[in-house]
């Protein structure tokens, strides 16, 4: 098994690790195996890729502006309140 060292590890980057490693149980060492698999696109976890806000990114950038303006559209009926239900 291979072994790296990695140095230049800002304080704000650090924090962001250790805080992810407590939130989510795991040791320094496994968050950041994780984090550096996920950024190679060799994700071992697939439980990630279900999770809102990460399974679309891939779409990101790919919409016309004709294709945006009509997804804004179909969408603006949700954006109007209903003011009998909130009486």
């Amino acid at each position: 098994m291979e072994q790296l060292t990695v140095r230049g590890f800002g304080d704000d980057l650090a924090e962001r690790i250790r805080r992810l490693a407590i939130r989510e149980g795991k040791s320094l060492n496994q968050t950041v195996l994780k984090l550096l698999r996920k950024g190679a696109g060799l994700r071992k976890d697939s439980g990630d890729a279900d999770r809102v806000g990460s399974s679309l990114d891939h779409l990101i950038g790919t919409w016309t502006t004709a294709e945006a303006d009509e997804m804004d559209a179909a969408l603006e009926e949700f954006e109007k309140i209903d003011e009998s239900v909130w009486e």
